[in-house]
């Protein structure tokens, strides 16, 4: 037995050393510890053993497998890299091509991000940034939107802990500066915005959102509607018209979405409404004093519709053919 073993033994360390792939060295690896195999063939054999010869043998025969198992393993491990090295050199990028190139050019979303920041400070709206790294109270609580509630479903957040999340909209800037700060307000939140979502043709896990607030006595519907038919306006051509169509959003009452019109059809360009009485409240402002209007878009999505970009992970490949039309 002890023969037979270390004959099994060298041999297939010689054959372990002559594998070239992964694939190979899983084949012999089944074929001598599988389940079938020749090695284990002798631990089964085993039992037609004397007894008092039994237990040295089974000694024998497990220590030959412990010690394959080792070789297998390093073997495995040295093949793996190996074929990641290759693979690696055959994706190596030369770093020094253009490197006499030119100027490069701020990103299409930052250009668009200014422009529309220059265009509501021109309507005397203030620019209020905000942590991107939020708490649940500020992302949902403070926006009407308990923890038991069936908005929660449709925004898929990455929380880091039960109670701090990766903010899922700008909104959580409006709640900060109503605290903040006392009516009358006037302020946008632009920044980077995160969703669980898988990146296809839509829909991407990080865009970027640009929210307006105007809080003051007496606002109304028709200033809602008045603020954003110039911003239509303004960005789709001096013959744009908007629609407001009834929606849903747990944090304005009424709410709606709003579509552009140039005259050849509508688009959607955002979401809007009348701040909901028990965001004011909770923000410790008095909705029997003060109302107002907030409306959300998504930069990305004002980009793409601008440009004609038809899939919104176009701008964050760094495809300079792309990059390059915006220098």
């Amino acid at each position: 037995m002890q023969e037979k073993i270390r004959t099994l033994t060298d041999g297939c360390k010689k054959l372990i050393g002559g594998c070239e792939t992964a694939r190979a060295l899983g084949e012999l690896r089944a074929r001598i510890l599988g389940k079938n195999g020749e090695l284990t063939a002798l631990l089964k054999g085993l039992k037609d053993m004397p007894d008092d010869e039994r237990p040295t043998a089974g000694k024998i025969v497990n220590e030959a497998r412990e010690a394959l198992e080792r070789e297998f393993a390093a073997a495995a491990a040295a093949l793996e890299s190996a074929e990641l090295k290759a693979k690696l050199d055959a994706e190596k990028i030369d770093i020094t091509i253009d490197s006499g190139g030119g100027v490069g050019s701020l990103h299409p979303l930052t250009l668009m991000r200014r422009r529309i920041c220059d265009f509501f400070t021109a309507q005397g709206f203030t620019v209020c940034e905000s942590p991107e790294i939020e708490t649940d109270y500020y992302n949902f609580e403070a926006l009407n939107v308990p923890a038991d509630h069936p908005a929660r479903e449709v925004q898929d957040t990455f929380f880091i802990t039960d109670k701090i999340l990766l903010r899922s909209q700008t909104s959580t800037g409006q709640i900060r500066a109503m605290e903040k700060m006392r009516p009358p307000l006037k302020i946008i939140s632009p920044g980077p915005v995160y969703r669980s979502d898988d990146p296809d043709a839509t829909h991407t896990p990080m865009f970027h959102q640009l929210e307006g607030l105007v809080i003051d006595k007496g606002i109304a519907m028709s200033d809602l509607k008045g603020t954003l038919d110039l911003f239509a306006k303004e960005f789709f051509g001096e013959n744009s018209r908007t629609r407001f169509r009834p929606s849903y959003f747990p944090f304005t009452e009424p709410s709606v979405e709003v579509d552009a019109s140039s005259g050849s059809g509508w688009i959607e360009i955002l979401g809007a409404g009348m701040v909901n009485r028990n965001v004011l409240r909770m923000s410790g402002i008095d909705p029997d004093v003060y109302s107002g209007f907030a409306f959300g878009m998504g930069l990305n999505r004002i980009t793409n519709i601008i440009h004609a970009v038809r899939d919104a992970r176009i701008p964050f490949e760094n495809d300079a053919r792309f990059l390059r039309q915006f220098g």
